[in-house]
């Protein structure tokens, strides 16, 4: 029998019996088209300055030929991009990554759609829960025509939000005001960000060991949750009547807050309360954020001649309100594809300013050779 909020081996072998389906749900994705406005919103949202996303004239005289969207962008144009999670009501879930493999850029005006296969369930070992479950979905992304933008493996991770809270992972942890030194500082590093542009990177002037320039994202608030929410549109985030149909139709997915409203899982983004009831001491970001600005941090540094080909994240701890992010990564191998482009791989991690690393993985970046491939 099901029990709400318990993962139990009846949930688990139904749940399993859907390995292989490709699933759908019966909400409408929140893009369908890669629109200026759709670009512009999730540059804004993710702090993405690269006026290939946001400058017109300069797309046009660039190898693209016109504006193109952040390759993240993707995550938008369905609701389960972050992995399928379902078939264990109540049971909360976290996003825990993706392995992203891009052919080329989504370009202005292309209408995309997404196909997710439930690929995998796989049984962890957490300190953080009681059992832990890593629910793994494959996506292709693809144009109206058929042609294949890029595909990815992305996984969430299941967890009983009762147990967790009881556990207390994160209890001993320290919340400190930032100081107006610290706001001063973050201030600086925003200012020297910077963005290739047309000035081309050439593999053969590439090093391993060479560190790509530092980004720096936050401190996060609950204002940087709702400008994501506003680009990517959320999985739950309905308002007035479309939320009470929507929980008509999935009644596990309301969370009872202080006022005795439900509200959506997503809620622990902006609700320290609600986040604390499911084992986190404060509200937290979406794992797709620090993907994408991780994936800011390599398309400034490749500039418009390169391209973004993976990228692989794992999130591994939360990114709290008041949390500062240092994007970081280095080169750790170079080698020549067949297409004779010189490929590039990178290690990549995301810092929090306690020195906690909250995200970690590797990308692959194509960049022209001197000789002209």
């Amino acid at each position: 029998m099901n029990q709400p909020g318990k993962i139990t081996d009846e949930g688990l072998a139904r749940l399993r019996s859907r390995i292989g389906e490709q699933i759908s749900v019966s909400e409408p994705p929140y893009l369908t088209e890669v629109t200026r406005d759709a670009i512009r919103h999730w540059a804004w949202a993710t702090g993405d300055r690269n006026p290939l996303y946001l400058d017109e004239n300069h797309a046009r005289a660039s190898r693209h030929g016109g504006l193109i969207a952040p390759p993240t962008m993707l995550y938008g144009f369905d609701r389960l991009s972050i992995g399928y999670r379902g078939g264990l009501p109540g049971v909360h879930s976290m996003f825990g990554g993706t392995w992203w493999r891009w052919r080329r850029a989504p370009k202005l005006g292309e209408r995309v759609r997404a196909e997710v296969i439930f690929k995998d369930l796989e049984e962890f070992p957490s300190r953080f829960a009681n059992r832990m479950f890593k629910q793994i979905s494959e996506i292709r992304w693809v144009t109206e025509s058929g042609d294949e933008i890029a595909s990815s493996e992305a996984w969430g991770m299941r967890t009983e939000r009762q147990t967790a809270q009881e556990k207390g992972k994160y209890k001993s942890l320290e919340f400190k005001p930032l100081t107006p030194e610290q706001i001063e500082e973050v201030k600086a590093d925003y200012q020297r960000e910077t963005c290739r542009g047309a000035t081309p990177l050439f593999w053969d002037d590439v090093n391993v060991d060479d560190q790509v320039p530092e980004i720096v994202r936050g401190p996060y608030s609950a204002t940087s949750a709702v400008a994501f929410e506003q680009a990517w549109g959320g999985l739950f985030v309905w308002a007035h009547g479309y939320w009470y149909d929507f929980l008509s139709r999935h009644p596990a997915a309301g969370i009872t807050n202080d006022m005795g409203v439900p509200e959506p899982p997503e809620a622990v983004h902006w609700d320290p309360q609600l986040a604390r009831s499911v084992g986190v001491p404060h509200a937290y970001d979406y794992g797709p954020e620090r993907i994408s600005w991780l994936a800011t941090m390599l398309t400034n540094w490749i500039g418009d001649h390169g391209d973004l080909v993976e990228l692989y994240t794992e999130i591994r701890r939360f990114n709290m309100i008041g949390d500062i992010t240092r994007c970081q990564s280095k080169v750790i191998e170079k080698s020549t594809a067949e297409d004779g482009r010189g490929h590039v791989k990178l290690e990549v991690k995301a810092i929090d300013q306690r020195g906690e690393m909250t995200a970690k993985g590797w990308a692959v970046v194509a960049l022209p050779k001197k000789n002209g491939n």
